[in-house]
């Protein structure tokens, strides 16, 4: 049997374990069930390599499975030999911002330059489309005082990294993409306080300078350190530019994993709730991001780079905040929920935007 076919067999495997689960809960064999289910993420992890469609869903795969076992063994990944592991949250995220900062150079900068349109249209529907939404919905939700402060926080945070990789699938300005997201993420320590502050302050006390110096030091520094660290080194740690996408995807899976073990509980009451606002709230920054480029004149296709750069946020920003304002398994249980329902909205995005190339691809960036 060559490998392409064991791929298929366990692809197929898979699906009758799947089945085998949902037997199992139905005949209330909870813990086999549980047991099935680790062995069903198993047999699609592998077996997606058996299909180049499938394969450009395996990071989602992979969140969808760590929110999955966090749910049914939350004490596994809470707590590991005595060690709390929410205390490996913001680490991870100085990590992540330290990777972004070593692919990041003038370029970067001299982008806005090139295109300023396109990026001063970005930067403004991210931090005014996102927030009033999040907003809006804990109106409508009526979410309990620290879980809408997580939604308004979902909201108030900039794009994430991941919008450079669907960019880049989708067939996007990926330069566009990439000065939206250093430029969004420069300007958060300021921006993301303040608006929490207006928008949030009647749920929770916000501090905006403590907020701005938290926020500086968990991603203003590592980001300045690793530019500083790419300038220095340049092309010879090109092995870790290489590195740091799969190193900031595990610790974004292992970070959504720990906010839903912390949160299991109110995930079980008010989860289904905060699953649809995040599907809202995704699909209408997706489409105000798109629609609102195109109410500014911008291309189709930088458009769509838009509508990617707002749809997405950076929910390990979020979390981070979440957990240095002692507030993780409340605040940080929505950007755990956004996070993985924008991976799988938006690989679906990028693989239909991929496959419908638009008409102005040829035309000057904005």
């Amino acid at each position: 049997m060559n490998m392409q076919k064991l791929l298929q067999s366990l692809l197929w495997l898979s699906l009758l374990t799947l089945l085998g689960v949902i037997v199992l809960f139905q005949l209330n064999f909870e813990l086999e069930a549980k047991v099935l289910t680790c062995i069903f993420f198993v047999f699609l992890l592998a077996g997606i390599n058996a299909s180049e469609f499938m394969k450009g869903f395996a990071f989602t795969i992979w969140v969808i499975a760590a929110a999955t076992l966090s749910m049914m063994f939350p004490s596994y990944v809470t707590d590991i030999g005595g060690f709390k592991t929410e205390l490996l949250i913001v680490p991870l995220i100085q990590l992540i911002m330290f990777g972004m900062g070593t692919t990041m150079g003038l370029k970067d900068f001299v982008g806005v330059l090139k295109m300023p349109k396109g990026v001063i249209i970005g930067l403004f529907l991210q931090f005014t489309i996102m927030p009033l939404i999040a907003y809006s919905l804990t109106v409508v939700f009526s979410f309990p005082p620290e879980i809408a402060a997580g939604v308004i926080l979902i909201g108030c945070v900039p794009c994430g990294v991941s919008s450079n990789i669907l960019n880049f699938l989708s067939k996007g300005n990926l330069a566009l993409s990439i000065t939206l997201t250093s430029f969004a993420t420069l300007m958060a320590p300021f921006v993301t306080p303040i608006l929490m502050e207006q928008l949030a302050g009647q749920l929770i006390p916000i501090d905006v300078v403590a907020m701005i110096i938290s926020i500086s030091k968990m991603i203003f520094a590592p980001l300045i350190l690793g530019i500083i660290f790419n300038r220095i080194f340049g092309n010879r740690v090109a092995w870790l530019n290489a590195a740091m996408p799969l190193v900031a995807m595990a610790a974004n899976v292992f970070i959504i994993a720990v906010i839903v073990a912390a949160g299991r509980d109110s995930l079980l009451t008010i989860g289904f709730l905060l699953f649809l606002a995040a599907v809202i709230h995704n699909a209408m920054g997706f489409l105000l991001g798109y629609w609102g480029s195109r109410l500014f004149k911008l291309n189709k296709r930088d458009s769509r780079t838009v509508a990617i750069e707002v749809g997405l946020q950076n929910g390990g920003m979020a979390a981070g905040i979440a957990f240095e304002l002692g507030r993780a398994a409340t605040m940080g249980l929505y950007p755990a929920i956004f996070g993985t329902w924008m991976d799988i909205s938006g690989s679906f995005l990028a693989n239909w935007w991929r496959k419908t190339p638009v008409d102005d691809e040829n035309l000057v960036d904005s």
